[in-house]
């Protein structure tokens, strides 16, 4: 986004919580979602945002919404509510009344950014559509949330959490091969299509600082939650055996891959896949099987970077296959889950245990990095997600009691939308991609990582995505191959993931390769890399090095628990 030491700040309330929290401080958020989409407004507040939630006079439906405090329901009750409305101002008004529909038009058309999740077509039915709204205010940033997309055979089709999951395939993916497939325990689905919609707002935002123009951003739930098959639905495509359900893991033609196993005291998830990115992971497992006692010396030395082409060719059963992983299912079974991380942290195994609800609250590593909220009732909620060194996320303030703020919301003077950057409505192209002309260093690794910056590409970034031939990226071994053929440019997966970029190899451990980094770094914008904690600082090529290269360089790091903590 724009520096925010550059904004103007007339007019724009800074109150004593919001402070130090200036990235989208000077930006007003109405909110008119419902359940389906009070977490974009929610990671808005946390970004810095003033965010106006609008209720209903009974109140937001969120409200109902168990679980309660106490188990007694009541309007300030819900823990639903509290969790994805902290940091809001609440202001009742009534769509169904013309007056309270005029002060919701007033307060739109000073907004920068409107979020609303009503069936299609409802809201323009009542005169607050993004057409009569974008008259009043050009520079609006007009989010819609639904199932389906506001156009298309089943724009009004009635939706749930379960249909969506069911239409976006993720639920084909889940539960027993045998038996029908099971809907994640607790609804989602709206949560992918929320926070989706929070970083289309920011895309939409940026480009705003450029054009001076709003625009109106639609975001389908079935669309958002097919990310969450992981590119399982590319195998039809790709040519490749489907994926299909098989509890506790994947099933790929006859090949079942196994990722929960028995620990003493719950469950861990073990990665014990084959090929060159993962396969010497895998020979570590079986080294620490065999001296356990679980497994004999054949099995230990069994060729883990082949044993997938070895599966599909017949040299190895599927019977041994399954012989195996009953030797590290007997292992894990023998060890705590701590004693299991302990040991995969110590010779490098991809381990994590499988945390309950409690080894949450209880871990320390959260603490260590004050990401729980603390609210007014001295309850705990999720906080910030990640650690800023300039411009820090936000800390909320409880929910908005229902109307709290209507007062003195409605009674304040005229607002004008805050548009950053100069931007006109000559400044930029009508079809210029919003984050045309940005550049992206990448060294983001296997799935999350590079998912992130595919989306940067996708919406106009040039990204230049840095790797090593002699340790290639894990997800170049991940199904589903082009035809079956596993090869490390065969992975649809990786190609999906890395659709759009630019591409170098380079060895980090060769002086020169790290002087090409640098060269690199003098012209990005953004650098992102998702290895362990210590590796980008062992090169010199950490945040603290590369600013003294670039000073202005904008960079971000993503790993497992974070770049710090315990």
């Amino acid at each position: 986004m724009t520096d925010p030491e550059r904004v103007s700040r007339a007019g724009v309330e800074n109150e004593p919580e919001q402070r130090g929290s200036r990235l989208l401080s000077p930006y007003r958020v109405l909110d008119l979602t419902d359940e389906r989409g009070q977490m974009t407004g929610l990671m808005l507040a946390l970004l810095g945002a003033e965010v106006i939630l609008v209720e209903p006079p009974d109140g937001h439906r969120a409200r109902t919404l168990a679980p309660f405090m106490g188990d007694t329901p009541g309007p300030d009750r819900s823990l639903a509510f509290r969790a994805a409305n902290r940091g809001k101002k609440s202001v009742v008004l009534d769509v169904d009344l013309p007056e309270d529909r005029a002060r919701i038009l007033d307060l739109a058309t000073g907004a920068d950014i409107l979020v609303q999740s009503s069936p299609p077509g409802h809201l323009d039915a009542l005169g607050l559509g993004y057409e009569e709204l974008a008259r009043r205010n050009p520079a609006l940033i007009y989010v819609s949330i639904s199932p389906f997309g506001t156009s298309g055979p089943k724009a009004n089709w009635a939706a749930t959490d379960l249909t969506v999951w069911a239409a976006a395939g993720p639920m084909a993916l889940t539960g027993d091969p045998d038996r029908a497939p099971l809907r994640i325990s607790v609804p989602q689905s709206f949560e992918h299509a929320a926070t989706q919609a929070a970083g289309a707002a920011l895309l939409a935002l940026f480009e705003r600082g450029r054009s001076g123009r709003g625009q109106h951003v639609d975001v389908s739930a079935q669309l958002a939650c097919t990310q969450a098959t992981q590119s399982s639905v590319l195998n039809h495509f790709a040519n490749a055996p489907l994926v299909t359900r098989a509890g506790g893991g994947i099933k790929a033609g006859e090949i079942f891959l196994r990722f929960v196993y028995p620990a003493k005291d719950g469950y861990v998830s073990v990665t014990h896949v084959f090929g060159a990115a993962v396969g010497p992971y895998s020979r570590r497992l079986m080294e620490w099987v065999h001296e356990a006692g679980f497994c004999d010396e054949a099995t230990r030395d069994k060729d883990w970077i082949d044993y997938a082409m070895m599966l599909s060719n017949g040299r190895e059963s599927l019977a041994n296959f399954e012989r195996v992983k009953d030797c590290v299912a007997a292992f894990t079974s023998s060890r705590t889950k701590a004693e299991l991380q302990a040991g995969a942290q110590e010779r490098r195994l991809l381990i994590a245990p499988i945390a309950t609800t409690a080894d949450v609250l209880a871990m320390e590593q959260m603490a260590s990095r004050d990401y729980w909220q603390v609210d007014d009732d001295g309850l705990r909620f999720p906080g910030v997600w990640a650690k800023a060194s300039r411009t820090p996320l936000r800390q909320l303030t409880r929910a908005p009691r229902l109307g709290e703020h209507s007062e003195v919301v409605l009674g304040e003077r005229a607002r004008q939308p805050v548009v950053v950057g100069g931007g006109s409505p000559t400044s930029a192209g009508p079809n210029e991609l919003p984050l045309a002309g940005v550049k992206v260093l990448d060294f983001m690794w296997a799935v999350a990582g590079p998912s992130t910056t595919r989306v940067l590409a996708d919406y106009g970034a040039t990204v230049v995505r840095v790797e090593s031939s002699g340790r290639i990226d894990a997800a170049r071994a991940f199904q589903p191959f082009f035809n079956d053929q596993v090869g490390a440019e065969n992975s649809s997966l990786f190609n999906s993931l890395n659709a759009g970029k630019l591409g170098l190899t380079l060895n980090l451990s060769k002086p020169e390769a790290r002087e090409v980094v640098r060269d690199l770094v003098r012209w990005a914008d953004v650098a992102l890399e998702s290895f362990t904690p210590k590796a980008m600082k062992a090169f010199g090529l950490d945040y603290e090095s590369l600013r003294l290269v670039k000073p202005d360089l904008v960079m971000a790091s993503s790993c497992l628990m974070g770049q710090h903590g315990r």
